[in-house]
């Protein structure tokens, strides 16, 4: 299991405790740091059912600065201007060793994935 985190992030810091209060093994992704390439963004996506456009924070300044409102919805590139810019991704994400994600950002997300990944690994 691997969670995609933001330590300046409460929601990923949340789901974390979540996760250690859980005891699953699991890795951390500084996805700042080390961010998805396309391939891996892509097949999250399509475990998660969604579109680059539904896990981006529109809300973020960032998003306003690229125009993101108004451009095309066009999954490829999107899916790149993702892997550029990170921080525009919803966090936390989490994929499990079958490949299933969840954006994380309640406890009973964070209790699917773990209970998903009992049930599998």
């Amino acid at each position: 299991m691997e969670i995609w985190f933001n330590p300046k992030c409460s929601k990923c810091r949340l789901a974390k405790e979540a996760l250690d209060a859980a005891g699953v093994d699991y890795e951390i992704r500084r996805y700042l740091d080390e961010p998805p390439t396309a391939d891996e963004l892509s097949s999250t996506l399509d475990a998660l059912g969604l579109e680059p456009w539904d896990v981006t924070r529109m809300s973020e300044p960032e998003a306003a600065e690229l125009g993101l409102a108004q451009r095309t919805r066009e999954r490829e590139s999107w899916i790149q201007l993702l892997v550029e810019h990170p921080a525009l991704l919803q966090r936390p994400i989490i994929v499990t060793d079958d490949g299933s994600a969840w954006v994380a950002r309640d406890p009973d997300t964070v209790q699917a994935a773990v209970g998903h990944a009992r049930s599998t690994g």
